[in-house]
């Protein structure tokens, strides 16, 4: 065998054998949790795992009583139901754990709950690390501020034409210098801090704990405006003893439909809860479920579930 022969088929072997060893190495990864697939990891618990916000009404907050309450918690409910006929389990039971907002996203990635029922805006950036249901409500960025808020900083931030001299201030220069509350960590606060960068105004963004803390920033004269989802603003400002003190403005900043979360791949699962949602968004008994928590659904909000529901 010529030298050359031989040094060919030592490298050779030695392919083979890093290939075999990163095989084998592969083979005894552990298998994460939340790569398994869902309904089989339901069926055999006999039980799912839902995780909620407790501070996010009126989609899911806490009761008072340490129980899951609110719209996006009875949705979830209704899920359930169909996801007992697709795993066979009547008797299926429904296990609730309560996630923040730092944990929310990775509770569902590491199989530590089956399906987050928050307020969550279906995002590119977050698809990234979860996978969301069809729609479940047409939310958005929307603001609070005090309701005797200098009346120039009300018109700009509502978008209407000023009532005053248009020499007292352009739009830019009146929000110089101010102060805006957002929750960290929500799409509220990229959007408030990538407006003001583009448009090169000089304001504070004052990232706050929650809702509570961000409208009471509001009420202490530390925040200007608050910025944050509209629906839940407008909750958040009629449950406070100060609410005659606050006005939410009618202005939507941002397009941002909310939707269920749950693990990325997982097919067959976000098929059976996008048939559950849509099967509810098109029966008589969705009407008195929006009612409950929105009031009576206007023309827009009947097209928007008319059209988010799939068919069959």
């Amino acid at each position: 065998m010529t030298p050359a022969r031989s040094e060919r088929d030592r490298l050779r072997r030695l392919r083979i054998a890093t290939f075999t060893t990163v095989l084998l190495a592969v083979a005894f990864l552990p298998v994460s949790h939340a790569s398994a697939d869902a309904l089989d990891r339901v069926r055999q618990a006999g039980k799912i795992t839902l995780g909620y916000r407790t501070d996010a009404r009126p989609f899911s907050f806490d009761d008072g009583s340490g129980k899951p309450a609110g719209y996006t918690v009875e949705l979830c409910r209704n899920v359930v139901q169909e996801i007992k006929a697709a795993v066979g389990l009547s008797g299926l039971t429904e296990e609730w754990i309560p996630v923040t907002l730092e944990s929310r996203f990775r509770a569902v990635q590491e199989g530590k709950v089956d399906l987050l029922c928050g307020a969550d805006s279906a995002t590119l950036a977050r698809r990234k690390d979860v996978a969301f249901s069809i729609p479940i409500f047409p939310s958005g960025i929307g603001a609070i501020l005090r309701a005797d808020a200098p009346t120039g900083l009300r018109e700009v931030l509502s978008g209407e034409p000023p009532s005053g001299p248009i020499w007292r201030g352009s739009p830019a220069q009146i929000l110089q210098k101010k102060t805006a509350a957002v929750v960290k960590g929500t799409t509220s606060e990229s959007w408030v801090t990538e407006r003001l960068q583009k448009l090169q105004i000089d304001a504070n963004v004052e990232p706050v704990d929650g809702y509570d803390a961000g409208i009471q920033s509001v009420l202490d004269r530390k925040a200007d405006v608050f910025f944050g989802d509209r629906p839940i603003l407008l909750d958040a400002a009629a449950g406070t003893p100060s609410g005659q003190d606050l006005v939410v403005l009618d202005r939507l900043f941002t397009s941002e439909p909310l939707a269920l979360t749950l693990a990325r791949g997982d097919e067959d699962f976000r098929l059976v809860v996008d048939r559950a949602l849509s099967h509810l968004f098109r029966s008589s008994e969705f009407h008195d479920v929006y009612m409950k928590w929105f009031g009576e659904p206007n023309d827009s909000a009947l097209t928007f579930f008319r059209q988010t529901a799939l068919p069959d």
